[in-house]
C-alpha cells in the first residue's frame, strides 16, 4: 500500500507549457533533500497550449505527479482552490508555475512550519524587470485594502505559501465564489508568519494577470473584506446634500435681495459634480450587488475535464 503524501505541492497554471519541465526539474533538485513523501498537484486551468499533455507525460514517468484539467479557464483563484481541494498531504505548499516562486525557498517554509506555525506566507522582493506601474499599483492597493479592512494583508504578499492540514481544512470551509485568497488566509487567524524571498524574472512566456484581471482581483479583495466603500458613498451623499442645501439657501437670499447674476458655469460644474458622485456611488453599490448575485446562484466553482494519477 502506497504511503500517503506528507507534502503536497499545488501548482495552478494556464498556458505554461514552456515552464512546466524547468519547474519540475528544479523541484526535483530541491525535493531530493527533503525527507517527506511528496505529491505534485498540477491544475491546468483550461489551457489552450499543450500544458496538460506535458503534465500527462511527466505523470507516466513520475507517480508523484497528479494532473487535473479544468473544463475551461475559471481563473487563478478558483484553480488554486481546486488544487487545495485535491491535495492529500499533511503539509501543503501553493506556488505558481512560472518560476517566480523559487523552489529553493521551500525548505525555509518547512523550517518555519516545524517551529509551530500553521501558515507560512511569503513576501516578494520584486526583480529588476518589474515595471514601475506594477510596483506603484501594488503598493497603492495594499495601502488601500489595509486602510479600509479590519484584517491586514501583508504588503507584496503572494499565493506562494505553506499551510498545514488543520489550516487547510479550515480554509476549505469557505464557499465564496469571488475569492481573494490572501485576504481569506489573513482572516482565518491561526499562527502565521512571513518569509521574504527575491522574485526572479519569469522563465518563459508572459504573465497571465492582465490589467483587467488585476483590477478584478483588487475589486474582489476590497468588496470581500470591507463595507466601508458603501459607507463612504453614504457619507459623501450626505455631505453633498448639506452643501447643496446651503447653496440653495444662499441662492434664495440672493434672489430676494436682487443680487442674482447669470451663472451657467457654476451650474454646469455643480451638475457634473453631483452626477459624477451619483454614478460613482451607484457603481460601488453595483459591485456589492454583483457579489450577492454571484453567490446566490450557488453554481459549482469548477468542473474537471480530465485527470491523471
Amino acid at each position: 500500500m502506497t504511503e500517503p503524501p506528507r507534502l503536497s505541492l499545488v501548482i495552478p497554471l494556464y498556458n505554461e507549457a514552456e515552464n512546466i519541465m524547468p519547474l519540475y526539474q528544479e523541484l526535483c533538485n530541491v525535493l531530493q533533500h527533503i525527507p517527506l513523501t511528496i505529491e505534485m498537484v498540477f491544475i491546468d486551468d483550461g489551457s489552450h497550449d499543450h500544458s496538460f499533455t506535458t503534465i500527462k507525460n511527466l505523470g507516466t514517468v513520475d507517480d508523484r505527479i497528479r494532473g487535473i484539467s479544468l473544463s475551461r479557464n475559471f481563473g487563478h483563484q478558483v484553480a488554486l482552490t481546486a488544487g487545495l481541494q485535491q491535495a492529500k498531504g499533511e503539509i501543503i505548499i501553493t506556488m505558481d508555475c512560472d518560476l517566480q516562486h523559487p523552489p529553493e525557498v521551500i525548505p525555509r517554509l518547512l523550517k518555519q512550519n516545524e517551529t509551530g506555525f500553521d501558515i507560512v506566507n511569503t513576501r516578494r522582493n520584486d526583480s529588476a524587470d518589474t515595471g514601475l506601474f506594477k510596483r506603484l499599483s501594488s503598493r497603492l492597493f495594499y495601502q488601500l485594502i489595509n486602510r479600509i479592512s479590519d484584517f491586514p494583508v501583508t504588503q507584496s504578499s503572494s499565493d506562494f505559501r505553506l499551510m498545514n492540514r488543520k489550516a487547510l481544512d479550515a480554509f476549505l470551509q469557505f464557499g465564496e465564489r469571488d475569492r481573494f485568497t490572501r485576504g481569506l488566509v489573513s482572516w482565518m487567524g491561526y499562527r502565521q508568519t512571513v518569509v521574504d524571498y527575491d522574485c526572479p524574472p519569469r522563465y518563459a512566456g508572459k504573465s497571465k494577470y492582465t490589467l483587467r484581471k488585476m483590477l478584478h482581483l483588487a475589486a474582489d479583495g476590497i468588496t470581500a473584506f470591507s463595507a466601508r466603500p458603501l459607507r463612504i458613498a453614504s457619507y459623501t451623499g450626505l455631505i453633498i446634500f448639506l452643501l447643496g442645501l446651503a447653496y440653495a439657501i444662499f441662492a434664495v437670499i440672493k434672489y430676494f435681495t436682487g443680487n442674482t447674476i447669470p451663472g451657467w458655469t457654476s451650474l454646469l460644474v455643480t451638475v457634473l459634480l453631483l452626477g459624477g458622485i451619483q454614478l460613482l456611488s451607484l457603481g460601488i453599490i453595483g459591485e456589492y450587488l454583483a457579489r450577492i448575485f454571484n453567490e446566490s446562484k450557488s453554481r459549482p466553482l469548477y468542473f474537471i475535464k480530465d485527470q491523471i494519477n
